[in-house]
């Protein structure tokens, strides 16, 4: 609401013109703490307010940041579908089709190791750069983006609000959008609410947490899991790595995820883990979009595991018998899963467009 009432107030004031800008620079902290997650590790040189957050928002809602002008950050990050993609692969500005499926975003203030499925970003200002930058998505030189801006006077107020001056450049447009991102939260789903004590679980929402949480054993069918814990943990259910979950054989790898960025064949096919919160409305899944539903992520990791040179251990101890799953287990399952969406994170007037 803090948001909107400034933004409003910018509007009520009308554009200032170049000599009338409001020159009192006083940001409001943005204090981010969400119950049962532990305090976030932000980074110390961007501070957030609530003035930073808003031109964040701005700027990840407006087209001005493509090269001409039709596609913003949010064209590829919708809110209604957990800020990800229903496009397997996300087009740019010219109709190329990128080769990964947009990651949703959503709690990024508790990742903390890297960003992009290959992590090739160890901040989210460097990461807001880049779509910006890259022929086949949104196709601009950031002087290009920077001069747009500058002539638009709501922009030279925003920016000054934000930062104590209306100067505006490639660093600041990264830490407001890396501010507004880090304020994208969730976590009023019925698996918080049942943490909070304040819903009870269903016999199969329940049974399917146990399959969840519990490990895989083939010497004990009666008593085995789905193993999902291994990967998918925490309050915010990512592990913070990056993993090979058996999608391909060596042969078949055409995208080298973290070795890209680490160049090191031991990271060849390995992708950033990613939270499981709100999976219910990110399909499609894996970061090829391969699969369609749930179900298919879950037959996957049933009896569809392929082997190569770096394919996690835990994964590949299923191989051989699968995880010897029931209907009724993969429908329970399925369940639980759909226990870690937050209806509201999709509604949140925080997060939508501010024009």
């Amino acid at each position: 609401l803090g948001l909107l009432f400034l933004f409003s107030l910018l509007l009520a004031c009308g554009e200032p013109a170049q000599d009338d800008l409001i020159d009192v620079f006083d940001p409001t902290p943005f204090t981010l703490q969400l119950e049962g997650f532990s305090e976030p590790q932000l980074p110390a040189d961007n501070p957030l307010t609530y003035e930073g957050i808003l031109l964040g928002r701005m700027l990840f809602y407006d087209p001005m940041l493509s090269g001409n002008n039709t596609q913003s950050c949010s064209s590829c990050h919708n809110q209604l579908d957990g800020f990800s993609d229903p496009r397997r692969f996300s087009p740019g500005i010219e109709g190329i089709e990128g080769t990964r499926q947009a990651m949703p975003i959503v709690n990024l203030a508790w990742h903390s190791n890297g960003f992009f499925w290959d992590g090739r970003s160890t901040t989210l200002r460097e990461q807001a750069l880049e779509p910006i930058q890259d022929p086949i998505e949104m196709n601009a030189s950031l002087e290009e983006v920077i001069s747009k801006l500058e002539g638009e006077d709501i922009y030279r107020q925003a920016f000054f609000d934000a930062f104590g001056s209306d100067r505006i450049d490639s660093e600041r447009i990264a830490m407001a959008l890396e501010q507004f991102m880090l304020s994208v939260t969730s976590n009023e789903s019925k698996y918080d609410q049942y943490l909070a004590g304040n819903y009870t679980l269903t016999e199969s929402e329940e049974r399917g947490k146990v399959l969840f949480e519990s490990e895989y054993n083939p010497f004990f069918p009666e008593t085995s899991g789905a193993d999902c814990a291994h990967c998918h943990s925490g309050i915010n259910f990512e592990n913070d790595k990056y993993m090979n979950n058996g999608l391909d054989l060596d042969q078949n790898h055409i995208d080298l995820g973290f070795e890209v960025f680490t160049g090191n064949v031991a990271d060849r096919a390995k992708f950033k883990v990613p939270t499981l919160r709100n999976i219910e409305y990110t399909a499609p899944y894996m970061h090829d979009g391969r699969f369609q539903t749930l179900e298919q992520v879950i037959d996957h990791y049933d009896h569809g595991i392929q082997t190569s040179n770096t394919v996690d251990p835990t994964v590949l101890y299923t191989q051989d018998t699968g995880l010897q799953l029931s209907p009724q287990d993969k429908e329970d399952l399925i369940n639980f899963l759909k226990c870690l969406s937050d209806p509201s994170f999709l509604e949140n007037p925080a997060y939508r467009s501010p024009f």
